[in-house]
């Protein structure tokens, strides 16, 4: 499994379009069901960045579904900082990505 953290800051007239794409996102994920996936979205205090983190397989099924590329097609215009993919080492976890432990 692959782990990721990607954040963003976006511009403030910007953060409900962004907002309502990352819900898209999770409509179809949610409709869709993608094996090999966990994924959270979160907005930090300040309204304007933003948190993903996915756990995926080799094979990411996220850039396949048509929400998740709406949602990258126009990320650098809504951004006031762009996005920042960073890798991840899991050390430790409790329930996290809906795992039961």
């Amino acid at each position: 499994m692959r782990e990721v953290m990607v954040r963003y800051r976006v511009k403030a007239d910007q953060v409900a379009e962004n907002e309502e794409l990352v819900r898209a996102v999770y409509e179809e994920l949610a409709a869709s069901r993608p094996e090999g996936l966990s994924y959270a979205t979160f907005k930090l205090p300040d309204g304007v960045t933003f948190v993903h983190v996915a756990r995926h397989d080799e094979d990411n099924p996220m850039p396949k579904t048509a929400a998740f590329q709406r949602f990258q097609a126009g990320i650098r215009d809504r951004c006031e900082e762009p996005p920042v993919a960073t890798a991840l080492q899991e050390i430790g976890s409790y329930r996290a990505f809906g795992e039961e432990q």
